[in-house]
């Protein structure tokens, strides 16, 4: 490829961020459908507003009070907000992204929400910024398709998991292998649509 992957991506989400913007109707009300009732309430709108995930990692991660997680890839940060409210005052919450524009825009939601237990840290999923067994839950939303190495990003995940921990995993997947010809398309790595994960079906 002629490009860089990540420069594209972080290209792409910080003008998202600046805008603080996302959404069309229709795509507004895929956020609500992702998210519903209880998850939303008290969210600051520009998390919404932001939020490009494909579903709600949260209702497979089955947080618990007390507990400390972390979010790959957690833009606005509303995955990261929503679950503070679960791991309550004595957990804690990461949201790790890459992008600084996501992470100024994170941060300003976490004042605006009031929460102390969140913590945005800038970094590659590929390359966790946490020690060794840290957390008891990681989720991500959208955000594994988007790296080229999958396999390091998820051994990462491994690595800073408690032995007791659980992942959560929100993403996009492809049924055929996706051609060379998309790959090398930048916008499409972007758009989630490049770098989407084979699904195996095995009968």
């Amino acid at each position: 490829m002629d490009f860089d992957v990540k420069q594209e991506v972080q290209n792409f989400y910080g003008k998202i961020a600046k805008k603080k913007t996302c959404c069309s109707c229709q795509e507004m009300s895929r956020v609500q459908r992702n998210y519903d009732g209880e998850y939303l309430e008290n969210i600051p709108e520009d998390a919404i507003k932001t939020s490009l995930g494909c579903a709600n990692p949260l209702v497979f991660a089955e947080l618990k009070e007390g507990e400390t997680v972390l979010d790959l890839g957690s833009g606005g940060g509303i995955d990261v907000l929503m679950s503070s409210k679960f791991v309550g005052k004595t957990g804690k919450i990461y949201g790790l992204d890459m992008t600084d524009e996501m992470l100024e825009l994170a941060n300003r939601n976490k004042e605006k929400m009031g929460v102390e237990n969140v913590e945005f840290i800038k970094g590659f999923i590929e390359n966790i910024p946490l020690a060794n067994e840290t957390v008891d839950a990681i989720i991500s939303n959208c955000v594994i398709n988007l790296t080229e190495d999958k396999v390091k990003a998820l051994v990462e995940a491994y690595r800073v998991l408690k032995k007791t921990g659980r992942l959560a995993i929100a993403d996009v997947v492809s049924l055929r292998p996706v051609s060379s010809e998309i790959k090398k398309q930048a916008q499409l790595w972007a758009g989630c649509i490049s770098g989407a994960i084979l699904l195996k079906i095995i009968n």
